[in-house]
């Protein structure tokens, strides 16, 4: 039997929310995948991203960030989709921001205490500390907390020092097969992928609360004459929250559908008709039965 020459597992991204994390999977991808705003909780759901570089090929896995605040139904699954990714992988990345530890930190250290994966302690947004010197004692103090992990600084933004990381990270993947094609990126459909998109731009354009209210149903996908015919639902929990939504004359709701359509049009490399409607439903980020509806049943 001949001997397996390549090599292929899965690396969990992990970490408290807005410390970059998908961010850092898109530099590390070299494209969009995973979509980003500057509000924490923008991920919602593990994503995969596919990496293949000759004989290597890794397989990164987004999560949302793991926060001890929330009681709510939704907040309970981004925790148990994130946690769950742990147990099963080769090398986990745990992604700390370059401020002080906090008891969202201290969780995260908590769930992967445990894992038998090669650990990367990776702090991250580098590029914005002027005095790189001051990062010393706080490398130290990770190190000492984690004897067995490698300590790294990175700056997925800046994508600084990023080529050592994956290198440590191809050091500990298996001797496998290749799980996906070598030109695949992800596993997940176009229809995720633009429900992704059209809440990243919900998430940016809106203020601080209302992004937590709604989730994009998709309903229709289907291409005609090169054309790719898009029609989502945007669902909020209150009639207020669809005024704000929509805008003064549907303004805000237009500005964000051509915003979507261009990163619309970027992923399917095709010309895109987008039409997105708003309905209220209420309670559904509360409610474990509506989040099965709507697609949060991913692990």
């Amino acid at each position: 039997m001949d001997e397996v020459k390549t090599r292929c597992g899965y690396v969990a991204i992990v970490g408290r929310p807005n410390v970059g994390k998908s961010t850092l999977l898109n530099a590390l991808l070299e494209q969009k995948l995973s979509i980003t705003s500057r509000k924490p909780q923008t991920t919602r759901h593990q994503l995969l991203g596919i990496k293949t570089i000759q004989d290597d090929q890794i397989l990164y896995v987004d999560t949302p960030g793991i926060h001890v605040a929330g009681k709510r139904a939704i907040n309970r699954y981004m925790n148990r989709n994130a946690l769950s990714v742990i147990r099963d992988v080769d090398v986990v990345i745990f992604v700390l921001d370059r401020k002080n530890w906090n008891e969202d930190d201290q969780l995260v250290e908590d769930a992967i205490q445990s894992t038998k994966a090669h650990l990367i302690i990776a702090v991250n947004k580098v590029d914005l500390i002027k005095d790189k010197g001051s990062l010393l004692p706080q490398l130290e103090l990770l190190q000492a907390r984690a004897p067995n992990a490698v300590v790294m600084p990175i700056s997925g933004e800046k994508r600084d020092n990023l080529e050592a990381l994956e290198a440590e990270v191809c050091a500990h993947l298996p001797k496998s097969p290749f799980y996906f094609q070598k030109d695949q990126v992800t596993d997940r459909s176009e229809r995720f992928l633009a429900s992704e998109i059209i809440r990243e731009k919900l998430m940016r354009q809106l203020g601080d609360e209302l992004p937590y209210a709604l989730t994009i149903q998709i309903d229709a996908f289907k291409e005609e004459r090169g054309v790719a015919h898009i029609t989502a639902t945007i669902f909020v929990e209150r009639e207020g929250q669809k005024s704000i939504l929509i805008g003064s004359q549907g303004k805000r709701l237009k500005q964000i559908g051509i915003e979507a359509r261009k990163d619309l049009e970027a992923l399917l490399a095709q010309k895109v008709m987008l039409n997105t409607w708003v309905k209220v439903k209420s309670g559904w980020s509360d409610s474990d039965r509506a989040l099965k509806s709507l697609g949060y049943d991913d692990i």
